[in-house]
């Protein structure tokens, strides 16, 4: 049941982690006040390394080599602007030394400079007309077309986008026409989800086809974007059959589906998969939330004795939350946050997609926020047209029953724990789950941090290899033949901490999707003649690829 706004206010007088959050700022107060004269002092030795900055006398805090923001030559060239920069960013490696120098718990220290790093990059002067050279530029230039632009940019937003600077220029993609095109049929379907396989690419197919478990809060043809953008489409060319699962949007009228039903929709689409291709083997392959769901579908099947899955792929999906206990999430969602959010989404059936975007991008709000409030806004430019962006802004919702199970699971730490973690009235132990994995993470995912994905690869029961691709959380799955700055990292030597990888890695140049066919094929022992036909008469195909449900668009 859940809890009433009485109930919400006395839990957060409760909460630990809130607890927790207050002490760490009562902490810094106490710590910060606790020496009058050493804070004095401290503030007059700040002060006037930023006017010397300012001053263009120089300073030792410089642009790091991936800050945009300063890109403009003009910042070096003009002694106005390079004051402004160097005397801006005394000012924040000031306050983060300041706070460095504190004797503080680490934890309440990484929330402090959490914090400041979040004000200072909101008061950054390139996010204003007078402290933006390229702004200023574009003003003069166009007599003030730019502003104009920006003005009907922002109201447009406002309107329409949520209030947040809109991240990509929608109006040359349509899914069906130029995003998932791989030709396919959907042979499967019930309310929770379509089920849809793709015509082969070859003349003969590994037997033991593919089964992939996308995030419930996301579309799936993230996985098959665009031709040579697809994984999809190069698993096909590498000889395999594939089958994915697009589920359906829900709204408050689904809000009642949990865990468990998500689990039983899984299980009978796996096993439609399985009498199709005449296999009682899949492997099985999920990502970020569908990582979660597909890790204890094979737990319940373990724990029922069903021996349908023959490997296991898990691709930026944390198991073990507490490996993420250190990151920006980690450190400032409180479970009283988590609660709140379980409240809303209850109130209102669903959690809503682009309340999630909203909070994942202020997590990396420098890149996610800022450089389209200056881009769109500042400069009156159109967001860029980028198939990826597309995709994460055609959201889903996720209903609130689903959305409370993941949050009892992330405040619990279930999944880690043998027989916490029941499904389907069955205690599951993830340790029992014997199928060899490769677990990938990504090394600049701050949704799923790579070294809370390295976890899984010590909880899972047989064989596991970790891999650790270049990019963040999208970018380090969508990681095509074509991209030449790809890289990855594998270890094949003994390790038990995600530093013992890393110390111990072999980095490899280009794509791990060749890596991955060649880990699944060596264990796909039998290749057969491909199928002229998709379905069978059990499973008919009905709609083409990308199906029905991919089109439903969230409120």
């Amino acid at each position: 049941m859940m809890p009433n706004t009485n109930q919400l206010v006395a839990r957060m007088m409760d909460d630990r982690k809130l607890r927790e959050q207050t002490e760490s700022l009562m902490n810094f107060y106490r710590t910060s006040m606790s020496n009058p004269a050493t804070l004095f002092m401290d503030a007059v030795n700040a002060n006037l390394e930023i006017w010397r900055a300012l001053a263009g006398l120089g300073g030792s805090a410089k642009p790091q080599p991936d800050d945009r923001r300063f890109s403009d030559p003009i910042w070096e060239q003009n002694p106005m602007f390079r004051g402004l920069r160097d005397g801006y960013l005394q000012w924040c490696a000031e306050l983060q030394s300041w706070v460095d120098g504190m004797e503080l718990p680490p934890r309440d220290k990484e929330r402090a400079k959490i914090l400041l790093a979040t004000l200072t990059d909101s008061l950054s002067p390139t996010n204003t007309l007078s402290g933006n050279p390229a702004a200023l530029k574009a003003t003069l230039e166009t007599g003030g077309q730019n502003l104009r632009d920006g003005l009907q940019n922002f109201l447009g937003d406002m309107a329409h986008n949520n209030g947040m600077p809109s991240m990509v220029d929608k109006s040359g993609f349509k899914v069906g026409e130029n995003l998932g095109t791989t030709p396919g049929k959907v042979v499967y379907s019930e309310p929770h989800l379509e089920l849809i396989q793709y015509e082969p690419q070859t003349e003969q197919v590994y037997q033991i086809p593919i089964f992939i478990v996308p995030p419930q809060i996301n579309k799936f043809y993230v996985w098959d974007l665009s031709p040579e953008r697809s994984v999809v489409e190069f698993l096909l060319q590498q000889g395999f059959q594939v089958f994915i699962v697009s589920w359906f949007n829900p709204t408050r009228d689904q809000a009642d589906w949990g865990f468990d039903s998500y689990i039983e929709a899984l299980d009978r689409a796996s096993a439609a998969a399985c009498d199709i291709t005449k296999s009682d083997k899949l492997h099985m392959v999920g990502a970020c939330s569908g990582g979660i769901t597909t890790a204890a579908l094979l737990g319940y099947w373990k724990a029922v004795d069903c021996a349908r899955a023959h490997s296991l792929s898990l691709v930026v999906t944390v198991l073990d939350t507490d490996g993420a206990a250190d990151t920006t999430m980690g450190l400032m969602t409180s479970l009283e946050a988590l609660e709140i959010a379980r409240f809303a989404s209850h109130h209102k059936g669903v959690l809503e997609g682009k309340d999630l975007a909203r909070v994942f991008a202020w997590l990396r709000p420098n890149d996610l926020i800022w450089s389209y409030w200056v881009s769109n806004y500042l400069l009156g430019r159109n967001p860029p047209a980028f198939d990826i962006l597309f995709w994460n802004a055609d959201t889903t919702n996720m209903s609130a029953k689903l959305h409370g199970d993941f949050i009892d699971m992330l405040e619990s730490n279930a999944a880690t724990r043998k027989g916490a973690l029941t499904v389907l009235g069955q205690p599951i132990d993830l340790a029992a789950v014997d199928c060899d994995s490769l677990i990938v993470g990504g090394t600049t995912d701050h949704i799923t941090p790579w070294e809370g994905c390295y976890r899984s690869v010590h909880l899972l029961g047989g064989k596991s290899e970790y891999l650790l691709s270049s990019s963040g959380h999208i970018q380090a799955m969508i990681n095509p033949l074509t991209n030449k700055k790809a890289r990855f990292r594998t270890n094949k030597g003994d390790h038990t901490t995600p530093e013992d990888f890393l110390a111990g890695a072999e980095e490899h140049q280009g794509t791990w999707w060749l890596y991955w066919a060649e880990w699944l094929k060596s264990r796909s022992p039998k290749q057969i003649k491909a199928p002229r036909s998709l379905g069978n008469k059990a499973n008919p195909p009905t709609l083409a690829a990308p199906g029905s449900y991919v089109m439903a668009e969230a409120d």
